[in-house]
């Protein structure tokens, strides 16, 4: 049996997770929240996983029952995010692979949220739709690679909503858009906002830049509550994310789609994606906040597939890389 370990801290979330062959033996994590009205700097993220990483790694090994000597190898995040959080798990990484004496892997943050989708959900070869807080892209597997069909050409979908909870003042914790989505449940008047899909890309800036400027002004009017604007904007954004997944599933003739990343465990988001399934007799698979909130278990898992494909990261190569794209991964642990 193969165990790997996965330290994950590329934003505000530090998690370390273990894996064997596919089972989750634990996967402890803690969340940097800041106070409403304020997003979080690398730096001061980067502080708050230095000061509780290796309790966490305690936790980990502890859940797991396992001791150092049982690990096959340790993974971490080599990217894409925040560079100091990104050095921060990395170096905690590299030194107790040295102090262990087992080999290090370096992983695509990405990969390890298809990874983890797959292995949670059972999905076979589905469609991507990747959404969280630094990232937005519609993913499908061909030929070795892990290809994008569309992106986001300035911001993240979760990127867009966190600002937009800070205009308003809601609560960081658990998340912003976790506190969006309560809102919205209660909101009943929609607000046309600034729809911008190109092609297969979407693009999120120009209603983040509308609906920051606008939202005052028309709750203070009475035109509109906070709940009607959180509404509206969920609306907005996630109509143009089905519909560049759709034309993705169109182009590739994919009767599977997977949400994965931390804006995916949304269930407005899943529920607007299941009717465009349902429409065209395809499957939906999605995650709870366990596996779809950055943590260290998905690590783990695209480390073992690719440890297990006979990859490792020597040390002098094991740096870290703040822009480091999926389609850049070759995939040797799939046909």
């Amino acid at each position: 049996m193969t165990i790997v370990i996965g330290f994950e801290g590329s934003a505000n979330k530090i998690g370390i997770g273990i894996i064997r062959d596919g089972e989750v033996l634990s996967n402890p994590r803690r969340t940097y929240i800041t106070p409403p009205g304020q997003g979080f700097l690398p730096s001061d993220t980067a502080r708050h996983h230095r000061a509780v990483i290796l309790t966490v790694l305690k936790e980990a090994l502890e859940q797991a029952g396992l001791k150092p000597a049982d690990i096959d190898c340790v993974a971490f995040t080599k990217g894409p995010g925040m560079g100091s959080p990104l050095v921060t798990v990395a170096l905690v990484a590299r030194t107790v692979a040295q102090l262990w004496g087992k080999p290090l892997l370096g992983v695509n943050h990405c990969i390890a949220h298809i990874e983890m989708g797959r292995l949670i959900t059972q999905a076979d070869n589905p469609t991507v739709l990747y959404v969280s807080g630094g990232n937005t892209q519609v993913i499908a597997y061909s030929e070795r690679r892990y290809r994008i069909f569309g992106e986001t050409i300035d911001i993240a979908v979760g990127n867009c909503l966190d600002r937009f909870a800070r205009v308003i003042k809601i609560s960081n914790d658990p998340s912003p858009g976790y506190n969006i989505e309560q809102m919205a449940k209660k909101g009943s008047q929609y607000v046309e906002l600034p729809y911008t899909v190109k092609g297969m890309d979407v693009s999120f800036s120009g209603i983040t830049s509308y609906i920051e400027e606008a939202a005052h002004k028309m709750i203070s009017s009475g035109q509109c509550s906070a709940e009607d604007l959180c509404f509206s904007l969920q609306e907005t954004v996630f109509s143009m994310l089905v519909e560049i997944t759709e034309r993705a599933m169109a182009h590739c003739g994919s009767g599977e789609v997977l949400i994965v990343g931390g804006v995916g465990c949304n269930l407005r988001l899943q529920e607007m994606m299941g009717v465009m399934c349902k429409e065209r007799n395809a499957k939906l698979f999605a995650t709870d906040e366990r596996f779809c909130i950055d943590n260290g278990a998905m690590i783990a898992q695209a480390g073992w597939e690719m440890f297990r494909s006979g990859q490792v990261t020597e040390l002098e190569d094991s740096w870290i890389t703040q822009r480091y794209r999926t389609d850049e991964v070759e995939v040797t642990w799939r046909d």
